[in-house]
């Protein structure tokens, strides 16, 4: 069997008109002849499929380990696909620490549609197992979504003990797979029904395209799954798959150097004096335990960060210079945000701080730069505190 790396720079085999090309080509038409009227040909309409598409979509089963594939035009399209498959009255818990636009999905869009949402700490599994078991055993979730690293958090929700949960009461697991990546993780292996992607992340990796993707475990969910696709139509375009598709051969090379940097970044923050917490997984405890009783590889190239009172963090993010100060993440280039008005402002302040995102926390995505420039540039934004 080819190894995970080697599967990242070639895909699959490409079998495509005979020409010898190393690279799959980008298929732009949004539609295909038919031989006949009677006939029923592979491909009619691009919405329900395209060659291009269906390369990027059968890698990324390929990686997660899963049936099938789908991209869909960003992540939040992906995400949207997934929870059209649920009804009105359904009931899904969701981790009380996720991405603001996850949060605005959940609860300002699909509550006006009867779709109910619980929030819940995923890593406590005695208040976990009584959400989704429901009241006196009745009304039990339909499903449990989280992000395998919380965002901007970077607490580690572990895969398997959490759909080991859920599958008790025969419900859906659902993970959020951004800031950890195939590489890193594959959550359907550990139990998981269903993985999402922002590709537009680590996946495509240089801040050029939105994309998202979906693997499902296996083909009943898949045929939900393509349905929802096809009918909502916010299907990913023949030249950004592509993007991604190129994206993804360079994925180990650039988290290997992301979270080399990640390290040595977190380490020179726990000694400042401004810096009153820093938040990555396995600086504070056995990193190598906290890999391996939670399936992971690695913790990917995102951190988090809390100055202490009386510093002003916007003052910090406007004088950095290599960080750029940006939403998004896991592109080559570092970048940093204040997610109290930048990535989580859908959460209300309440909510917000019952979570642990203060107004004084800043996020660095890490990029691949030399961890020395961002270690002294960092210092200096400090000095300008």
């Amino acid at each position: 069997m080819t190894r995970f790396n080697t599967q990242l720079v070639h895909g699959l085999p490409i079998n495509d008109n005979n020409t010898g090309a190393v690279n799959p080509p980008i298929y732009n038409s949004s539609t295909y002849a038919f031989e006949s009227v009677e006939s029923m040909p592979r491909w009619d309409y691009a919405r329900s499929g395209n060659p291009t598409r269906e390369f990027l979509e059968r890698q990324i089963a390929q990686l997660e380990h899963g049936t099938r594939g789908f991209a869909f035009g960003s992540g939040l399209a992906a995400i949207h696909a997934v929870l059209s498959i649920f009804q009105p009255g359904d009931r899904i818990v969701v981790g009380k620490n996720i991405y603001g636009g996850t949060y605005s999905l959940f609860n300002e869009f699909f509550t006006r549609w009867g779709v109910r949402v619980e929030a819940v700490d995923t890593a406590d599994y005695e208040a976990l197992d009584a959400a989704v078991a429901g009241r006196n055993g009745e009304d039990k979730a339909k499903a449990v979504y989280f992000e395998v690293l919380t965002n901007p958090l970077l607490q580690v929700n572990n895969a398997s003990r959490i759909s080991e949960v859920v599958h008790r009461y025969g419900a859906l697991s659902i993970v959020d797979n951004t800031f950890v990546t195939p590489y890193l993780q594959q959550p359907l292996d550990l139990g998981a029904d269903i993985v999402i992607h922002s590709a537009t992340k680590y996946l495509a990796g240089h801040s050029e395209v939105n994309a998202g993707l979906v693997v499902v475990a296996d083909d009943v969910l898949g045929e939900r799954i393509y349905y929802s696709q096809n009918r909502l139509g916010g299907v990913l375009a023949p030249t950004e798959c592509d993007a991604v598709r190129r994206g993804i051969q360079t994925l180990a090379l650039r988290l290997d150097r992301q979270q080399e940097n990640a390290l040595a970044i977190a380490d020179y923050l726990l000694a400042h004096p401004l810096v009153k917490t820093v938040n990555y997984p396995g600086i504070h405890g056995n990193r190598d335990e906290i890999l391996r009783d939670n399936g992971l590889k690695g913790f990917g190239g995102v951190l988090s960060f809390e100055v202490v009172p009386g510093v002003n963090p916007s003052i910090i993010l406007n004088n950095l210079h290599i960080f750029h100060l940006a939403v998004s993440l896991g592109a080559v280039e570092s970048l940093a945000e204040l997610p109290c008005r930048m990535t989580h402002f859908e959460l209300p302040r309440e909510e917000r701080l019952k979570v642990g995102i203060s107004d004084e926390l800043i996020r660095l995505a890490v990029g691949v730069e030399d961890k020395q420039d961002r270690i002294e540039v960092r210092g200096q934004a400090f000095v300008l505190a």
